[in-house]
């Protein structure tokens, strides 16, 4: 036999790439960054939000109560002299005019007969002629309380030598003078300003440290009443669009109850019959009343993607239903949850506006753009327009910037829509 060994050429090993396909939130990101609009309102909504937060801290408006400036200061931009009505203008009285005649108790002729004169002249003649300490005497005119008064005037004059005269009130009007001087010495050490930067209410309080802390109000209801009504409409809408028959025809009952009701008539009538005004109160009425949307919307896709392939392979391995509805389909309609929340925000922000204006919203002693719009329109008869166009302006510019972010957002969390980075 021959030695001879056929030797087969051995190829190199080629190793193939791994590349991992980006997933729906980094290409939604992707185009997202290429939109500069959209970009400059998540900026704007950003910086909001961070406000709302230094404030609720205290870092920021801590001191908004604080009566920094006289009654309705004006703007700075406007100058003290700017609004009619200031300290500055004097009201000049006019004396009444003096009535010519006579001077009451003058002597001048009448022809009026007094009735009573000859018994009001004995009355007098009686008192002058009797000595004061002779005793009265039939006919002429006795003082009833002269005894007392003389024993009155006697105490007085006499020296109280083991009593001390107490004043049970000498404490309290101690502490009520000195209240008195100290508020008096502060005040003159502190003296509040004729301007600030954009004007101040009726109390004297800042215009901009005041929009700030209605900012944190009005900013955590609506983020915190659309985190309420979105996680009872994807819970309600899972169940609904995965089980089907009766639990769906349950639930969409329940949803037709709350959806023919009109919805700006059915948070005031909750809002009467609760009576009760509080931040919380607010957040839990348009929680609670504002989930239809989203229990329509997270019900469809519920229904579309309960009969897909990986939903049958998570049931073929044992997968429970809970599982199946939170853990596999719930992040592919996680887009449509994270759109409608962001439509909600600004659908209840409005909402708060409303109820605070109409007097259903936050107590007194809160703040919000609603009870500064609610102040603003009488001080808006007046000709004091800062403090609505501070809370005005304000809300338009965050409403727009949500609006805006939203819209964006949704096209970019759309899969069938492939831009330059979307690829």
């Amino acid at each position: 036999m021959n030695d001879l060994t056929i030797k087969t050429p051995v190829t190199p090993r080629r190793e193939i790439p791994h590349t991992i396909s980006p997933g729906l939130w980094t290409l939604a990101w992707r185009r997202l960054k290429t939109d500069s609009i959209a970009m400059v309102s998540l900026a704007i909504v950003v910086a909001f939000v961070l406000l709302m937060l230094l404030s609720g801290l205290g870092v920021v408006a801590k001191d908004w109560a604080r009566e920094v400036g006289v009654n309705y200061a004006p703007p700075r931009f406007l100058g003290p002299d700017a609004v009619p009505g200031s300290t500055e203008v004097t009201n000049k009285v006019e004396a009444p005019a003096v009535p010519s005649g006579p001077t009451p108790g003058s002597a001048f002729d009448s022809t009026v007969v007094d009735p009573i004169g000859d018994v009001m002249a004995e009355l007098k003649s009686g008192a002058k002629s009797a000595p004061v300490a002779s005793p009265p005497t039939e006919g002429k005119f006795v003082d009833p309380l002269g005894d007392v008064m003389k024993e009155i005037e006697t105490q007085k004059a006499a020296p109280a030598a083991d009593a001390k005269s107490v004043d049970p009130l000498a404490d309290v009007m101690k502490d009520i003078q000195a209240g008195k001087e100290a508020k008096g010495s502060a005040a003159a050490v502190d003296d509040r300003r004729a301007t600030l930067p954009f004007g101040a209410d009726k109390w004297g309080r800042d215009v901009i440290a005041k929009t700030i802390k209605g900012s944190e109000t009005s900013i955590f209801v609506g983020l915190a009443a659309a985190i309420v009504a979105s996680l009872i409409g994807s819970v309600l809408g899972a169940f609904a669009g995965y089980y089907g028959r009766w639990v769906d025809d349950a639930l969409n009952w329940f949803y037709s109850v709350f959806s023919s009701i009109p919805y700006l008539l059915l948070i005031l009538a909750v809002a009467a019959v609760l009576q009760h005004k509080g931040t919380m109160t607010i957040v839990l009425i348009l929680g609670l009343t504002g989930w239809t949307g989203m229990f329509r919307l997270i019900r469809a896709e519920y229904l579309k993607h309960k009969g897909r392939e990986y939903v049958q392979a998570a049931d073929a391995i044992g997968a429970s239903d809970v599982r199946r509805m939170f853990k596999h389909i719930f992040p592919n309609v996680s887009h449509v949850v994270l759109v409608q929340m962001s439509i909600l925000v600004v659908a209840f922000i409005k909402s708060e506006v409303i109820l605070s204006f109409l007097g259903f919203g936050v107590p007194v002693d809160v703040v919000s753009w609603g009870s500064m719009l609610n102040e603003a329109q009488n001080e808006l008869l007046l000709g004091k327009w800062w403090q609505l166009v501070a809370a005005g302006g304000t809300m338009a510019v965050l409403v727009t910037a949500f609006s805006l972010f939203t819209d964006a957002l949704r096209d970019a969390l759309d899969p069938k829509l492939k831009g330059k980075a979307g690829h």
